[in-house]
């Protein structure tokens, strides 16, 4: 078997980005909640063999599909523009178990006022770090520009929250399953926002198709930013809707009514479920790149 070739292009993803097909492969690799289980001498591993090829040093004896397996490692726990190693939790791999467990609790614990208000804080809190984490380019954001958002997004989930679930008192019990879901989508475009508003001060990198920066472009930020609102929201409503039917039905039976604590795992599997495809299928909606 000979040397690997040295003009197989790892800059980008390894799948045609130009279709949805594409960007699902993608996406549902980078999203694998099995890259969070890879040690961190595996981690430097996949870098080290990355960084390598793309110096023009190729690790001896690694095939095609090894070399694009550490891309994907690679790329699932460091950042693309500034390489800096992102927090667990901010990882496109923590996307699923982080996001089905706080879900599923927000569906559960809808009814009481305080457990309202903490499982809206919990989901914001995880929000602004995986903004955070990846946000794009190299441009800074300072602990003020960090604080507003984080703020301003907490206190409008939990606002929207807590006046839906006081108008939905009279209304039928199922209604009031999809408050969490309308306080999910108001802070989605109070927080993105907020919490990337340097990329709109600013502007995000551009580049030609040669891979050159050319500068920083104010227009290509705000159709980034829209994007990611409406693909989060898109991304929640399987989510948030479906299981909330299945409980509605589950809850009445006898089955559930004499084991009431399987009601928060149950919910918590069914939104795993659904994120597991909504979370790549959704991320897939638009080009990372025009």
């Amino acid at each position: 078997m000979g040397e690997l070739p040295l003009d197989i292009n790892i800059q980008e993803p390894r799948w045609d980005q130009s279709t949805f097909l594409g960007r699902a492969r993608h996406f549902f690799t980078v999203t694998d909640p099995r890259n969070l289980l890879l040690s961190a001498a595996q981690l430097e591993t996949s870098r080290n063999i990355v960084q390598n090829y793309r110096a023009g040093v190729v690790t001896p004896g690694i095939t095609e599909d090894q070399l694009w397996r550490a891309k994907y490692v690679y790329d699932s726990a460091f950042h693309p523009d500034t390489g800096e190693k992102v927090v667990l939790i901010g990882r496109m791999s923590a996307q699923v178990p982080m996001n089905m467990t706080i879900t599923g609790c927000m569906l559960t614990f809808y009814r009481k006022t305080p457990t309202v208000v903490f499982w809206q804080w919990v989901n914001q809190s995880f929000n602004a770090i995986v903004n955070y984490s990846n946000r794009s380019g190299d441009t800074p954001i300072t602990v003020r520009q960090l604080g507003t958002a984080y703020v301003s997004a907490t206190t409008g989930a939990v606002a929207t929250a807590l006046g839906l679930k006081s108008l939905t008192k009279h209304l039928p019990p199922l209604v009031g399953r999809f408050v969490p879901f309308a306080a999910v989508a108001a802070a989605n475009c109070i927080n993105i926002p907020l919490m990337r508003q340097r990329e709109l001060q600013v502007g995000i990198p551009v580049a030609d198709e040669a891979g050159q920066r050319l500068g920083y472009s104010v227009t290509a930020a705000k159709q980034g930013i829209f994007q990611v609102v409406i693909s989060r929201i898109c991304m929640a409503i399987p989510a948030m809707a479906i299981p909330p039917l299945i409980m509605d039905t589950l809850e009445k039976k006898d089955f559930l009514k004499r084991r009431p604590w399987l009601g928060a795992p149950l919910q918590v599997g069914l939104v795993g479920f659904c994120l597991v495809f909504a979370t790549p299928l959704c991320c897939a909606l638009f080009p990372q790149k025009r």
